[in-house]
């Protein structure tokens, strides 16, 4: 029996493109800052605003470099992935099940990740490093939207009534997106009262 080879909608595609393209652009200024760091401990990146808004803090700290080297660099090699991905879909390429399996998990490490360098940046480190969460900002719906994909699909067999929710969820990928930003602002407010600190 061959495997009827899938794609993902046009909007989920143009997701994965744009938002590989802006998380590859993220990374990149990351990487400049950090090198620029290592020639120059002294060095301040243009994203250092305030003591709350600044990448410094973040790329000097140990949460910096998780894996031995700098966390940037695992954006410049990852983001590409959604970026063939979408850009493979939109000029009709059909992927089998178990190449969607496989992006899923490489997406859901990448927002797990996600979620672990959040809560330290907000409640260890203690700032808010702009280039990272525009990473983190596109992360976050670009993992929701393949995993809800996927599972709607039946690319993760997860059952039929799982295939339902996540496809009525999958029309709401914008709504659920919002409401997990306004989650992570209600706790960096009350953690570091941002509003009152960004400046």
């Amino acid at each position: 029996m061959i495997e009827r080879m899938r794609r993902p909608s046009i909007p989920l595609s143009i997701l994965l493109v744009v938002g590989g393209a802006i998380g590859l652009v993220a990374a990149f200024a990351l990487t400049l800052d950090k090198i620029a760091i290592l020639e120059d401990p002294n060095f301040q990146p243009g994203c250092n605003v305030s003591v709350l808004v600044q990448c410094g803090v973040n790329l000097k700290s140990p949460e910096g470099s998780v894996f031995g080297f700098p966390n940037p660099l695992l954006g410049l090699m990852m983001f590409p992935a959604p970026i063939f991905v979408g850009v493979a879909s939109l000029a009709g390429a059909r992927f089998p099940r178990w190449f969607w399996a496989v992006f899923n998990l490489g997406m859901a490490f990448a927002i797990g990740f996600v979620a672990w360098l959040m809560t330290q940046s907000v409640f260890n480190l203690k700032t808010l490093c702009p280039w990272c969460m525009v990473v983190w900002a596109v992360v976050i719906p670009m993992s929701l939207g393949v995993t809800l994909y996927n599972v709607r699909e039946g690319n993760l067999p997860l059952g039929r009534t799982a295939s339902r929710v996540a496809g009525a969820l999958f029309g709401w990928l914008t709504i659920v997106t919002i409401v997990v930003y306004v989650i992570f602002v209600v706790i960096a407010q009350v953690r570091l009262d941002a509003l009152n600190n960004i400046f």
